[in-house]
């Protein structure tokens, strides 16, 4: 009886916010893609950074204005513990950061980029995932960068 109330619960927190079971899944998601990430890929996309960091800024996604700002912020992140210039975040959240930044770059994801409405929606929640899975990490790194932790979280 126990496990049916349990199960009743959950069912209908996930009706309800329908977003909390989304974003479940898209942390599976990002938990995965980052698993097969490893030191020598980093610096290989080390090279790459500044142009990604360039593609980045033209993004047209009105519907998440802090989507350019928080890859940009990834992108930082990563090539400051890429290059051993800060060594205090997990690699964990540079792998995470590192699968952002691939799937926003190679701009076939779920949903595609050309469907105006939706398109970013994607990148978006992979790269909230992220943030908010690592998000003392990220925060003590942005301060340490002198970074607003809030404006790269949308709070401020």
């Amino acid at each position: 009886m126990k496990a049916r109330f349990v199960t009743a619960i959950s069912l209908s927190r996930t009706r309800r916010f329908p977003y909390i079971a989304a974003m479940s899944e898209i942390a599976k998601f990002v938990n995965n893609g980052s698993a097969s990430i490893t030191p020598a890929l980093a610096e290989k996309i080390l090279h790459h950074l500044p142009q990604w960091k360039l593609e980045f800024t033209q993004i047209n996604a009105p519907k998440f204005p802090h989507l350019v700002d928080q890859l940009e912020f990834l992108a930082d992140a990563v090539e400051d513990v890429v290059e051993g210039a800060y060594k205090d975040l997990p690699y964990a959240a540079v792998a995470q950061a590192l699968f952002a930044l691939i799937y926003a770059h190679k701009k076939m994801g779920i949903i595609p980029d050309s469907i105006l409405e939706l398109g970013g929606a994607d990148n978006s929640s992979v790269v909230r995932a992220v943030l908010i899975q690592n998000e003392k990490a990220f925060a003590i790194y942005a301060g340490k960068q002198g970074v607003d932790w809030r404006k790269i979280t949308s709070q401020a």
